[in-house]
């Protein structure tokens, strides 16, 4: 069975720091890239950073470029988004996605986690 498990959202003041997790099972973690997405009420899905499935390459939204680090560890099935600086409009549910890394773009297979609630916030 295929899971996803993020954890480490909260509350936080502006300035402050989270670091989010997503713990992965039921499927070959090293296959897939690994991608962390923010959603707010009433708007569309943003993808934040995105890392290849071995870890050799990182890509960030503009927004959060310079604050926010994606990391993963192949060995423990996990990826990590360190969230410093934190602003007020990161304020989101933030969740795991995890997309399989193969040349059959129309057939990977896309998984995703529930997602855990960051709030930046005095």
């Amino acid at each position: 069975q295929v899971q996803l498990a993020e954890s480490g959202g909260g509350l936080v003041q502006p300035g402050g720091s989270l670091r989010l997790s997503c713990a992965a099972s039921g499927f070959t973690f090293s296959r897939f890239d690994m991608k962390w997405y923010r959603q707010t009420p009433g708007k569309e899905r943003e993808l934040v950073a995105v890392i290849s499935s071995i870890g050799e390459s990182t890509n960030y939204a503009d927004s959060v470029k310079g604050r926010f680090t994606i990391s993963r560890d192949n060995g423990k099935n996990t990826v990590a988004l360190q969230m410093n600086s934190l602003k007020p409009e990161d304020t989101a549910v933030y969740f795991c996605n995890a997309e399989e890394a193969t040349k059959w773009f129309q057939f990977r297979r896309i998984y995703w986690g529930q997602g855990t609630q960051v709030t930046v916030s005095s």
